[in-house]
């Protein structure tokens, strides 16, 4: 197999309020490099992209009727580790040939940064997701 990674892209953060999470990352030294919503199960999502030197938290609100499970945590989740790729169908394809457990049945596209991006999971063995993505 002859898969490239760039290098780590972000990781993936869910949270209870968007706004307040975003003030707390700010305080970090973080800044909002990409704001969007996005669709799930029928109900919109928000999700921020918070940057400092290299370093890429995505931190994202799902829909009202989803946020009970995240708010029952104690101790916080991290969600996905993102891998940066230079071409995600090749990626994906290279993975699906190779016997990688995928999650999505193809890269989905995302209306993120400029152009937009694509992504897809692999599940690990302990059911952990890594992301492949691409910014188009």
């Amino acid at each position: 197999m002859n898969l490239t990674i760039n290098h780590l892209q972000h990781t993936g953060i869910p949270v209870t309020d968007l706004n307040r999470s975003e003030t707390f990352y700010q305080k970090l030294g973080f800044k909002n490099v990409m704001t969007s919503g996005f669709e799930f199960k029928g109900d919109k999502g928000k999700v921020a992209m918070m940057q400092n030197g290299s370093v890429i938290i995505e931190i994202y609100q799902m829909p009202e009727k989803e946020l009970a499970e995240i708010r029952s945590r104690k101790n916080g989740h991290i969600d996905h580790v993102a891998f940066d790729v230079s071409d995600i169908d090749k990626a994906f394809n290279e993975l699906k040939g190779n016997g990688f457990q995928i999650v999505e049945d193809a890269p989905i596209f995302l209306p993120f940064w400029k152009n937009g991006c694509k992504y897809f999971n692999i599940l690990g063995p302990d059911g952990e997701r890594l992301e492949f993505n691409q910014i188009l």
